[in-house]
Order: C-alpha cells, then sequence, then structure tokens
C-alpha cells in the first residue's frame, strides 16, 4: 500500500511540478489576484476540490473527458484569470464560483493525464486519493515559491501591482492565448 501512494503521490505532484506549466499559472494567477495570504488559501481550496471532485467522477467513468475540449479550456481559464489580474480592482464574491468551474475544467484534464498513467482497480480509490495529495502538493509548493519571490517583499510597495501582477500576468495572457490556439489546431 505504501508503495501505491507514494508511486501517486509522485505522480500527481508531478503533474503540476514539473510538467504541469498551465496548472502552475493557473495558481500563480489566483495567488497574484488575491490581496493576502488567507484569500490565496480559500481559492486554491476551493478548486482543488472542484478538481478533485471532476477527477473522481471522470476515472469512476460517470463523467467523460474529451482532450480536444478541455485542453483549450483549461488555456482559456488561465487566460481568464490573467485578464482580470490585470482589469479587476477587487475580489468579486463570484469569484469563488468561477474558480470552482474552473477547477472542474483542470480537474477533467487531471483525469486526461491519470488515464495514461492508469489507475488499480484494487486500489482505486486510495491511488486516486494520493495522486490528488499529490497534485494538492504541488500546488502549495507553486504558492510557497510565489509568496516568498513575489508577495513577502514587494506586496507593501506601491509599485507592486505596476510592476510585479500586471507584467506577470500579461505574460501568462499571452501565453495562455499561445496555448488555446495551438491546442485548437
Amino acid at each position: 500500500m505504501i508503495d501505491i501512494a507514494w508511486r501517486y503521490v509522485i505522480i500527481g505532484f508531478s503533474h503540476v511540478i514539473p510538467l504541469g506549466y498551465d496548472h502552475i499559472l493557473f495558481i500563480l494567477s489566483i495567488f497574484l489576484f488575491a490581496s493576502n495570504f488567507k484569500s490565496v488559501v480559500i481559492q486554491c481550496s476551493v478548486f482543488t476540490v472542484a478538481h478533485s471532485l471532476s477527477l473522481a467522477f471522470t476515472a469512476m467513468g460517470f463523467v467523460v473527458s474529451n482532450l480536444y475540449i478541455v485542453e483549450p479550456l483549461i488555456s482559456l481559464t488561465i487566460l481568464y484569470s490573467a485578464i482580470e489580474n490585470i482589469a479587476s480592482r477587487k475580489n468579486h464574491p463570484i469569484r469563488i464560483y468561477i474558480i470552482f468551474i474552473f477547477g472542474i475544467i483542470h480537474g477533467l484534464g487531471f483525469a486526461n493525464a491519470l488515464n495514461e498513467v492508469g489507475i488499480p482497480t484494487q486500489n482505486f480509490i486510495s491511488s486516486l486519493l494520493f495522486f490528488n495529495i499529490g497534485v494538492e502538493l504541488g500546488q502549495i509548493l507553486v504558492i510557497i515559491l510565489a509568496y516568498y519571490i513575489f508577495f513577502k517583499w514587494f506586496s507593501n510597495k506601491v509599485w507592486y501591482k505596476t510592476r510585479i501582477v500586471y507584467p506577470i500576468s500579461s505574460i501568462i495572457g499571452c501565453v495562455a492565448i499561445y496555448w488555446t490556439f495551438e491546442r485548437f489546431i
């Protein structure tokens, strides 16, 4: 059991770091929008619950995930988040619902990745759980790194948004546009 647990934690983690560029950029976008650490944790937790649910339903066969639809949609969620970082000045209550929907979409993408690896039928639930734990650990690492690279040192500066949030969100948005076109073709 420990071998399976460790294997699926590693697989889940590696689908964020280093392989999950799109997931890293989405989490970074959530981080850059938030005004405090508590907000980041709440939004990332909602995202985790949503992608865990859609991943579970897809892995159990209740939902069918179409890679050719899901992958461009993931890119569009990243683009939306990057644009919101630039265009919106405050956190609207509807944002948490949008993040939940985006989490559902990202979970469908994780399901495609997990299907490539496969899940043993005799340890299905535990493998799925440990895969999610690995994904969550990858997300936490992205948040911690972003905190220490950007937020801790610069968030109290007057220029934080104009010199950190807007340029990085612009780069994230450009990458998302590229991925959207690349994935549609």
